[in-house]
């Protein structure tokens, strides 16, 4: 099953690595294999991993777009979860972040930004954080054959 991006005038999107633009109109991308793909709004920058739920994303953002040099991006998942995981009570965010963490095992790196958007929209409501760039709430179209 093919992947179909809608993009905006002038979106950017990234692919194995490689940054894309849209040119002046509304265009539409159809990618008919198995492929790394974030959208513009779902790229973070690491000035932008200002919290703890953001220093989880933003290495497991890292692993997805190069997954053939993943050991000290997966230290830093793995140190990152373990200080969140510490200092969470709430059963459902743990079970997120377990889930995460079983993802990233997994290679399913893309599932993992799903739940770790989960994560930072748990921080943003409970704990009072607000970064810019990645949207918590961004959802994606995703999931290429």
């Amino acid at each position: 099953m093919p992947l179909k991006l809608s993009l905006k005038p002038g979106e950017k999107f990234v692919v194995n690595g490689a940054v894309i633009q849209n040119g002046d109109r509304r265009g539409v991308l159809l990618l008919q294999n198995k492929a790394s793909v974030l959208r513009e709004k779902d790229i973070m920058q690491p000035a932008e991993a200002t919290s703890p739920a953001r220093r989880i994303y933003f290495p497991v953002m890292m692993m997805y777009l190069d997954p053939s040099d993943i050991s000290v991006q997966y230290d830093e998942f793995v140190m990152r979860m373990t200080e969140f995981m510490t200092a969470i009570r709430n059963p459902e965010i743990l079970k997120e972040c377990i889930d995460c963490s079983k993802d990233v095992m997994a290679g399913q790196y893309y599932k993992a930004l799903s739940r770790c958007r989960n994560i930072m929209t748990y921080e943003e409501e409970c704990l009072g954080y607000v970064g810019e760039g990645v949207s918590a709430d961004s959802t994606a179209d995703r999931e290429s054959a």
